[in-house]
């Protein structure tokens, strides 16, 4: 009666572990996602100490008959921990040398001869979970159309880029956007901008500004726009798709890039040694 009972309990508990596996799999984008999910990994656990634990019963069972046999027949005890090479034999169903008569075949291949072993049941059970894997995937991918690797990559980028525009929102003043940028007038921030333009710029545009690679900022002329947020946002970003200036972000702060952007602006009006053609649209600010 208490081996029928704990069969029952052992039963009812997988089943339990693979409806909240199945669950798992049509509820969560990615089920084995232990902060997402931590009851699948709970589940899982809690199925492998209740199998080993109940192979541990069942040995330890099967130790204290047998021993209780041996006693009756007067036979003395067996070697301590015998019950852990039972668990060992019971899960690998390994024979023992003495026993390989048993289970040889009768042919050899130049005095080689094979044994006709079974599967181990570890594997047999693993064998199966893939099955029972393969079969919820199938159901959860396929027929009920389960997001795939792109659909959840986008889904990421997408929650990705409302949490910083929520972000941005509630964040410190000093984060310098291309939307919230100002144009920075002081001597201090000015003489700033012309030294980061100096350092990085001015080989492109050369340093008074009339431009050499790069445009001429001195004129009214802008290729991508002019005013204090697109020179950010041409800075910040970089130029054309890769095929003008470079996005200087990874490099320059955006305090930096803030500065070095409403010196440009400053540099309006001025008149370079060597001034480039107008290269762009005559810009008017709104």
């Amino acid at each position: 009666m208490k081996r029928s009972f704990q069969s029952t309990i052992y039963v009812v508990f997988v089943i339990v572990t693979f409806i909240a596996l199945a669950k798992s799999f049509m509820v969560y984008e990615n089920p084995f996602n232990i902060y997402e999910n931590p009851l699948v990994w709970l589940a899982l656990i809690g199925f492998i100490l209740v199998v080993v634990l109940k192979e541990a019963v069942n040995v330890l069972a099967i130790k204290k008959a047998t021993d209780l046999q041996n006693e009756k027949e007067g036979i003395l005890p067996e070697e301590p921990n015998l019950w852990i090479k039972k668990i060992l034999v019971k899960w690998t169903r390994a024979k023992a040398i003495e026993q390989e008569e048993d289970i040889i075949l009768d042919h050899n291949y130049d005095g080689i001869k094979e044994l006709d072993n079974s599967l181990p049941p570890w594997w047999v059970y693993m064998f199966y979970a893939t099955i029972l894997f393969g079969v919820i995937y199938l159901v959860r991918f396929q027929v009920l159309d389960g997001d795939n690797q792109a659909m959840e990559y986008n889904k990421a980028v997408a929650e990705a880029k409302a949490a910083l525009k929520e972000y941005k929102k509630s964040a410190p003043v000093d984060l310098i956007t291309p939307e919230n940028v100002t144009l920075l007038t002081d001597a201090s921030d000015l003489s700033r901008g012309k030294a980061v333009f100096n350092l990085n710029c001015a080989s492109c545009h050369l340093k008074d500004g009339g431009g050499q690679i790069g445009p001429n900022l001195t004129d009214e002329y802008w290729i991508l726009g002019g005013g204090i947020k697109n020179v950010f946002n041409t800075v910040y970003n970089g130029g054309r798709d890769g095929k003008g200036m470079i996005a200087w972000n990874k490099t320059l702060k955006a305090a930096d890039i803030a500065k070095v952007s409403s010196y440009v602006i400053s540099l309006q009006g001025t008149t370079p040694a060597k001034a480039k053609a107008p290269q762009g649209e005559k810009w008017e600010e709104e």
